[in-house]
């Protein structure tokens, strides 16, 4: 059995999905599509962004380690926990994207914070799948040690 799993791919797609908000949040925030910016709010995104820089290192650092290492998925309960939090805070929100998808999705109720919300949802289930999936690489060091 090798140390690694194809499941660890979960670790790039955190990655994926929170590096743009984190780049333009960096570079550009003001240009971020986002209402009543104030200063407030923009410190607090920032804020937000480095935390989100923080777990993008450290996602990145810890995917190619082996799936047995107590740190590994120690991120990933965290990362799953993270994830869940921001689906259930971003379907809650009120419209703070002032973008569209087009009055076909808007009938369904498809607005960019419930896809938003989406992408966190599948990631933190994604994450949990990771755990689920790598149990045996964690119970079979165990058993070795």
């Amino acid at each position: 059995m090798s140390a690694r799993s194809p499941l660890s791919v979960v670790f790039l797609l955190h990655i994926a999905l929170e590096a743009p908000i984190v780049f333009s949040t960096f570079w550009s925030p003001l240009a971020l599509p986002f209402l009543q910016m104030t200063n407030t709010t923009l410190v607090l995104l920032k804020l937000y962004s480095a935390f989100l820089a923080a777990t993008c290192i450290t996602t990145l650092l810890v995917y190619p380690l082996p799936e047995f290492l107590p740190g590994k998925r120690a991120l990933a309960i965290g990362l799953c926990v993270y994830h869940s939090i921001a689906s259930t805070v971003l379907y809650q929100a009120p419209r703070f994207i002032p973008h569209s998808f087009g009055p076909a999705f808007e009938s369904f109720k498809i607005t960019p914070e419930v896809a938003w919300g989406t992408m966190h949802g599948v990631l933190g289930l994604a994450m949990v799948v990771w755990w689920q999936g790598t149990l045996a690489y964690a119970s079979a060091m165990k058993k070795v040690a």
